[in-house]
């Protein structure tokens, strides 16, 4: 099956009015990932005793980049879904639409990963157990009795930082499926963070790209690890600084470019969720 036809069937009206062809497109990618022949050990992502993520190559850069996007897929989808069982997001609104719709595309990514690496021979990473109040410091579900309104302002500000992180992610790995027919499929999922991303930030009444490193306001300090290097003002090797005054300046050029972000990066990033 061709991948292209294979995405979609993860369309949004598929995703919640046609299981059964999903479950057959799953088992079309399995088939598809043995054909490519991706054989390798698989990736171990495990936790240090200070709870970061490690990935350790597995030889094979492409199923090592889509293991690593697996647990950040992991993270967004279970966040997701507690999100909408907490009872924080206000019943009716635009905001609960948009995260029902989020949280089904996110699951589908986890879906779709899993049965990518086992057609490929590898074994995923298993999902690990997550803490989203990053061991006290946050409260989006109410949980611990922050009160309504100051959980739903953290529930929206997490979910920016995840999304940001996968758009970014998920740029970073594009060099490691270069060349294997995982490119395709990885740059659609990042299509979508990046639409997910322009939405959650919409919902914080921001714009929808990022402004230099600028996490923006009302984001934890914890969260500027995902915007540090958002400030480059060089694309493809040429120094774009300075070169568009007339049409936003500096500020412009860095909204018009997402920049890649390490995995090493990116599971310190996710280990702050992940309990020990």
């Amino acid at each position: 099956m061709n991948l292209l036809k294979f995405l979609n069937q993860f369309s949004t009206e598929n995703l919640t009015n046609k299981k059964n062809n999903r479950r057959e497109a799953l088992k079309q990618f399995g088939k598809l990932g043995r054909d490519l022949a991706v054989v390798s050990s698989p990736l171990a992502l495990a936790l240090t005793p200070t709870a970061s993520v490690k990935a350790q190559s597995s030889g094979n850069s492409a199923v090592d980049a889509l293991q690593l996007a697996l647990t950040l897929e992991y993270l967004e989808a279970e966040f997701y879904i507690k999100a909408l069982d907490s009872g924080v997001i206000p019943g009716g609104t635009r905001a609960e639409k948009v995260y029902m719709q989020i949280s089904k595309h996110e699951s589908a990514h986890v879906d779709f990963l899993i049965a990518g690496l086992e057609g490929a021979g590898a074994d995923p990473v298993e999902k690990p157990d997550f803490d989203f109040t990053a061991d006290g410091t946050f409260d989006p579900f109410n949980e611990n009795g922050t009160g309504q309104d100051t959980a739903y302002a953290q529930l929206l500000a997490l979910a920016q930082a995840f999304e940001d992180t996968g758009v970014r992610a998920y740029k970073g790995q594009a060099g490691n499926v270069q060349g294997s027919d995982f490119l395709t499929v990885a740059l659609q999922i990042h299509s979508v963070e990046a639409r997910h991303a322009s939405e959650i930030r919409r919902l914080r009444g921001l714009e929808g790209w990022i402004t230099q490193d600028e996490r923006g306001p009302n984001m934890p300090a914890q969260t500027q690890a995902v915007y540090d290097g958002e400030d480059n003002l060089v694309q493809g090797g040429v120094n774009l600084s300075g070169m568009f005054n007339d049409f936003g300046g500096n500020d412009a050029i860095t909204q018009a470019f997402d920049e890649p972000m390490a995995g090493d990066t990116a599971s310190t990033i996710a280990s702050l969720f992940i309990e020990d």
